[in-house]
């Protein structure tokens, strides 16, 4: 979608200017010593743009483009006032998650698609948590770190996040190695074929014919819980050949217990 001259919440888009991170640092450094409200308000039209950029992954499902921009200026002006000038992190880093946490939060309580209250609850307080991690660590945190933040079981942590993240089509490309396309489709398997190969007792001998990279990526797969991107990095190859062996390995052992 090109904003280049689209008026959104009466805003003509090719008007917004964009700031340098020393201006915004500076204007930053002004607001928290003067809370200067002409100060505020520059910073804000200065990074309307970034506002832009980050919704533009959040359109296409029928919400109103206006709409989505006054939830990414409220989560602008959060990252304004929770910024923290000690910390030697640009500010548009900080802004993009706190940007797009205000805009998923506003897509789980009032989108299309419902999702239970215990679990909307949960993953507010899983993208509260990784705010707050992120923040003072200066880094991403991963899922074991959130769940222990907020004390909570790694795979509900997981579940919950995902009951709110945006749907996405089976065909949607994730991973690229030399042209060998990796899409989301061959990254799930059949629940019927995976537990009909598990309840077979031949399975045990089956798996044992595996090599023994296979068994490790079964075992980190679907014993440990691992995703495929973590067993990519933990075993140090990518993803799209720990897509390949798991899937060749689950073929080998269906064939060995037809």
């Amino acid at each position: 979608m090109a904003y280049g001259k689209v008026v959104i919440s009466g805003i003509n888009t090719s008007e917004l200017t964009v700031l340098k991170e020393e201006e915004k640092i500076a204007l930053l450094k002004e607001i928290k010593a003067t809370g200067s409200r002409e100060a505020r308000d520059k910073l804000i039209k200065g990074n309307l743009r970034l506002v832009l950029s980050v919704i533009q992954k959040f359109t296409g499902r029928g919400e109103d483009i206006d709409d989505l921009f006054q939830i990414g200026v409220v989560g602008l002006i959060k990252a304004i006032n929770n910024f923290d000038l000690t910390k030697e992190v640009r500010f548009s880093t900080y802004c993009v998650p706190m940007i797009s946490g205000e805009l998923r939060r506003y897509l789980r309580d009032y989108g299309q698609i419902k999702v239970s209250r215990s679990l909307r609850d949960l993953a507010y307080k899983a993208i509260q948590a990784k705010e707050r991690l992120a923040a003072a660590n200066q880094r991403e945190p991963d899922i074991e770190e959130i769940a222990a933040e907020i004390g909570a079981e790694r795979a509900d942590v997981v579940i919950a996040l995902e009951s709110i993240s945006d749907p996405v089509s089976l065909y949607e490309p994730v991973y690229s190695d030399s042209g060998d396309t990796l899409y989301i489709m061959d990254q799930i398997g059949g629940n019927d074929d995976i537990d009909n190969w598990l309840d077979e007792m031949s399975i045990r001998e089956a798996i044992k014919a595996l090599g023994e990279r296979e068994r490790n990526i079964l075992y980190l797969r679907f014993l440990k819980g691992k995703t495929q991107v973590e067993v990519a990095g933990e075993i140090g190859i990518s993803q799209a050949q720990v897509s390949r062996l798991e899937k060749g390995a689950i073929n080998k052992i269906k064939s060995s217990t037809a």
